[in-house]
């Protein structure tokens, strides 16, 4: 009956399957919804802290920001208030390097050279490719929105001398974290001349940026993920929620580096060999979101010019961007230096980065979120493919222990019957 009415009786017990799925799973959710008592809710705000608190401060220093901006506060008032946002960059920033130099050394010392090896192939080859996606994206999107259209006689040029006094240096001899994040961005929203300039072109501009990195972040870096390690990526990426936050407010992929260990190794439980060996080496070379950005940014410079690039062009700027991101430090603002190489690769004005210094504080906040996710995903990846490596070196670390046991255990026996054997040899001498 089932053919002649042209149903296949499979399809409809896969729907029942599907509706039983979803049934039981809404009885769980009830279930656990019911049972949680005081001490869950609390268990759950001491063991996410820092994340909440990490959120209020991003929050709380957007609305301090604009309501102090009434106060036309001076240049050296505004420094001394976001003082304690950079007190927190400089204590990361000197973990940075130790930080760096010591998980290297340890995470190549618990590997052999050959595992080191095929980990550090997969490595580079995840960010090749995820780089060079970015790229394409950045420049797909470019293309398509065209923010550029017009000319850049109404566009505002930023650009400071930065000075710097006495209590400067005492400042910077002192240099935590919520607190400093709040500071962070409130001193740069008051810090900024006129919010006026963002609109326009400026405006088109940094949509254009936010969809492109979204794109990158939201699609391409999950599906990798579950292409690759065939697990929900997105239970992966809330592990990683507190180090995407501290990105969010340092802009520092480098300065992010000990909340990125933590999330990976106590949360999503990526084992310590690869984080120590993976890591260092992604937020000094994998640049996902700052390459998708200066291949945008060099489109959207030669659009407000009137400069029409051919496909060859398009090209060099996708090849230079992939490699100045490479060269590009984990710090604040860095993607701005290294611009100068993609635009004079196709001969564009340099001084026009001015035009787009306005908002790149807040564009470099989104690409460092994103550079922090790369990093992390590419060492989930790598640990799903190093997973056959990382069995065997265990296995081989086992069996030395025990083979280090048992050359101890006869050493210590024949001592002993040597030690007990002596007094009766002697007796029968005597």
């Amino acid at each position: 009956m089932t053919k002649s009415n042209g149903e296949d009786p499979r399809s409809g017990s896969r729907m029942e399957r599907f509706q039983q799925g979803v049934r039981k799973r809404t009885l769980l959710a009830k279930k656990k919804m019911q049972s949680i008592t005081k001490d869950d809710v609390k268990g759950y705000l001491v063991r996410n802290a820092f994340v909440l608190l990490t959120v209020t401060a991003v929050i709380v220093g957007t609305i301090l920001g604009f309501s102090l901006r009434q106060y036309k506060m001076s240049y050296r008032e505004v420094k001394y208030f976001s003082f304690p946002g950079e007190l927190l960059m400089r204590m990361l920033q000197m973990l940075v390097l130790p930080l760096i130099v010591s998980s290297l050394v340890t995470g190549t010392a618990a590997l052999d050279s050959k595992a080191s090896g095929k980990m550090g192939i997969r490595a580079i080859v995840y960010y090749m490719s995820t780089t060079i996606i970015a790229v394409i994206i950045g420049i797909i999107v470019v293309v398509i929105i065209h923010p550029g259209k017009g000319t850049k006689e109404n566009m505002h040029r930023e650009g400071k001398i930065m000075k710097v006094t006495a209590a400067d240096a005492f400042l910077d001899l002192i240099r935590y974290a919520p607190l400093g994040i709040m500071f962070l961005i409130a001193g740069k929203i008051v810090e900024m001349e006129d919010m006026g300039v963002i609109g326009g072109q400026l405006a088109m501009y940094t949509i254009t940026v936010i969809i492109g990195l979204l794109i990158h972040a939201i699609i391409v870096l999950p599906l990798l993920y579950f292409l690759v390690v065939r697990k929900n990526p997105w239970v992966f990426i809330g592990g990683l929620l507190q180090a995407l936050i501290t990105a969010l407010g340092t802009s520092s992929s480098s300065a992010t580096l000990p909340i990125t260990f933590k999330c990976l190794e106590d949360i999503n439980g990526v084992d310590k060999r690869i984080t120590r060996f993976v890591l260092p080496v992604g937020a000094t070379i994998n640049m996902d979101g700052t390459a998708l950005y200066e291949a945008l940014a060099a489109i959207f410079i030669a659009q407000v010019n009137n400069f029409e690039l051919n496909f060859g062009q398009i090209i060099t700027i996708s090849i230079t961007a992939t490699a100045a991101s490479i060269g590009a430090a984990g710090i604040p603002q860095a993607g701005l230096v290294t611009m100068v190489i993609v635009l004079t690769s196709v001969g564009l004005p340099t001084e026009d980065i001015t035009l787009i210094i306005a908002v790149d504080w807040f564009l470099d906040r989104l690409r460092t979120t994103t550079n922090v996710l790369g990093d992390s995903i590419g060492a989930g990846i790598v640990e799903h493919l190093s997973r056959n490596e990382l069995k065997n070196r265990d296995a081989e670390m086992g069996n030395s222990v025990i083979e280090e046991n048992e050359m101890k255990k006869p050493y210590q026996l024949i001592s002993q019957e040597n030690e007990s054997v002596k007094p009766l040899d002697s007796e029968t001498k005597m």
